[in-house]
């Protein structure tokens, strides 16, 4: 009997995977490029929006940039073991946390020990906070103690839909990019070559529809 592959839902299957794939936000894709390519990288990020404009993506194509042994200009090979552990979320030096549900003190004192473990594989370390508004007072205090002093190969992305809740310490320390809404038609440009790549015929007014609901 012949097995049939793993099905994998379309969000994940069209997940953006270099700067130029993340809809509506070539700014923020180009201003890290450039970052990336003249050696001046920040050791913090802050990236700001409402739900599903392309942070979290972001965030994890910027991790594949920095430490892709083979890209080139800033854009990742999305084919070596290091991209495809970053994209799968399996990569030991790049780690995703849900400021939500790791909100405490204790949860960051845990991040501040990893911090000056060594990469296993990869340049840099990076971690990726989703939600970072989320955490508490206590926790914001002993991340700032890792701020001020980042160890070299240490890398942070926060990202967060509230970005009036941090405090001004760890605003100060961040570089910032604000993600903007994404306008109907590149949504409904998306959209449309989803569905051409899967076969799919579509009425246009359907796809604006969705386009304009999904804005």
């Amino acid at each position: 009997m012949v097995s049939q592959p793993a099905y994998t839902v379309l969000a994940r299957r069209y997940r953006p995977q270099t700067f130029d794939d993340v809809v509506g936000q070539a700014h923020v894709g180009q201003a890290l490029r450039n970052a990336i390519k003249a050696g001046r990288v920040a050791h913090a990020y802050l990236f700001t929006g409402a739900r599903g404009v392309g942070k979290t993506s972001t965030a994890r194509i910027f991790a594949k940039a920095l430490n892709c042994p083979h890209a080139v200009a800033g854009v990742p090979c999305n084919e070596c073991e290091v991209c495809q552990g970053i994209s799968s979320g399996g990569d030991v030096d790049v780690l995703e946390i849900d400021g939500a549900s790791n909100r405490g003190i204790d949860d960051i004192r845990q991040l501040r020990a990893n911090v000056n473990v060594k990469s296993m594989r990869s340049r840099y370390k990076v971690y990726i906070i989703d939600e970072v508004h989320m955490l508490t007072k206590e926790a914001f205090n002993a991340l700032l103690k890792t701020l001020e002093e980042p160890p070299s190969n240490v890398k942070f992305v926060f990202c967060t839909t509230e970005p009036n809740k941090l405090p001004d310490t760890i605003l100060s320390r961040c570089q910032r990019f604000d993600f903007g809404t994404i306008a109907t038609d590149s949504i409904a440009s998306r959209l449309t070559q989803i569905a051409e790549s899967e076969g799919i015929r579509v009425d246009s007014d359907a796809v604006e529809l969705v386009a304009r609901r999904a804005a």
